[in-house]
């Protein structure tokens, strides 16, 4: 069994606050027996419109410190952040990190599928991921996890090709905005993920003011584990086994079963 933690916050406004609240949320998910802490899409600050005060680089204070927090407890963490592009688009990236228990980064995913939809217009503050860059999947405990952001929920082929580089574990974090139908939405789109890949889903979603909150844990059938409700900051406890997952791979062999690749477009 390996214990995780899907921590749900609002990490709009002060972004010292959104620091403190991001390192506090990793020592407690540590001292509750977490080996894995799951902390949302623009954890170290959320705006309705990314700006350029959101942009923080890797060795700036946000990372910084939730890689010594990482460290100081002794667990693997993913967050999410708004980091230079680095390259010659003057936009930023929205990206997620994966920190080891010993504070070391390793790696990174550039969110693909940025959130041109429901009149939000993502892509004017935020340069896309390369969908044919590496996936993010890392080893916790002897699960293998990988990571996927928000809006790529919305498309199958990013779970899928997270399931075909080895994840047990879809690590889904999210800012999800709100309005009419929208948590329902993020709900069944959760659900169907873990189903499709008979693989767990931690969902860390942040609550406040235009956002869905309902962060959850699913498990390879697609049974809702835990799930944190709209409004308000909460760390969802779970223990996951890869028996489980081995378990409905074997009694529901899809990824077996299919017959097409995934591929990025041209």
């Amino acid at each position: 069994m390996t214990g995780v933690a899907v921590v749900q916050v609002d990490a709009g406004g002060d972004r010292e606050t959104a620091r403190e609240s991001a390192v506090a949320a990793i020592g407690r998910a540590a001292d509750a027996g977490a080996r894995l802490v799951v902390l949302p899409e623009y954890a170290s600050g959320w705006a309705p419109v990314p700006g350029p005060d959101l942009v923080e680089p890797l060795d700036g204070p946000f990372v910084t410190a939730v890689r010594e927090a990482a460290r100081r407890a002794g667990v693997s963490v993913v967050v999410g952040v708004v980091a230079p592009h680095g390259g010659t688009d003057p936009r930023a990236v929205n990206l997620a990190l994966a920190v080891g228990p010993d504070g070391a980064l390793l790696g990174s995913y550039a969110k693909v599928h940025l959130f041109d939809a429901f009149g939000w217009r993502e892509s004017d503050a935020l340069a896309p991921g390369a969908p044919d860059a590496e996936p993010l999947v890392i080893d916790v405990d002897g699960l293998r996890a990988g990571v996927l952001t928000c809006y790529d929920l919305r498309f199958p082929e990013s779970a899928r090709r997270l399931a075909d580089a080895g994840a047990q574990v879809l690590v889904a974090i999210a800012a999800w905005a709100n309005g009419p139908g929208k948590a329902g939405q993020l709900g069944v789109l959760a659900r169907a993920r873990a189903i499709e890949n008979t693989a767990y889903l931690l969902l860390a979603s942040q609550s406040g003011p235009g956002r869905t909150g309902h962060s959850a844990v699913v498990d390879p059938l697609g049974e809702v584990l835990a799930e944190a409700p709209e409004e308000g900051e909460e760390i969802l406890l779970a223990n996951l086994d890869p028996a489980a997952v081995a378990a409905a791979r074997e009694r529901v062999p899809v990824l077996r079963h299919r017959r097409y690749a995934v591929v990025p477009l041209a």
